[in-house]
């Protein structure tokens, strides 16, 4: 973020998204609004479907697997599934909810 923000490249609103690869770790996907130096760069682009989760973060398992399925059932093929979460842990707690959206990239 330090370099980021460096470059005054933040978008506004800020904009993360993860991919959650592994229980052990994840890629994470920040809208930037040039190129920053020393960042490996990436860009999203194509047709996606999006479906609304709430509920404690150990779901997103269950999240993946059941956009798995969402997908299937609109005729497309998944490529790949991005998370974005609306709030941090102890921001879901002290909002009573966690509302996280899943982004599945199809064909």
């Amino acid at each position: 973020m330090k370099s980021i923000e460096a470059a005054k490249a933040m978008e506004l609103p800020p904009l993360c998204l993860s991919d959650e690869d592994s229980p052990w770790g994840s890629d994470l996907y920040i809208a930037v609004s040039k190129d920053v130096p020393g960042l490996h760069m990436a860009r999203i682009s194509g047709t996606f479907l999006t479906k609304v989760f709430e509920g404690p973060f150990k779901n997103t398992p269950k999240w993946a697997k059941e956009m798995e399925e969402y997908v299937k059932g609109k005729g497309r093929e998944l490529q790949k599934i991005y998370f974005f979460y609306t709030t941090c842990p102890r921001c879901a707690k002290v909002y009573g909810k966690n509302s996280v959206v899943l982004l599945a990239q199809v064909r």
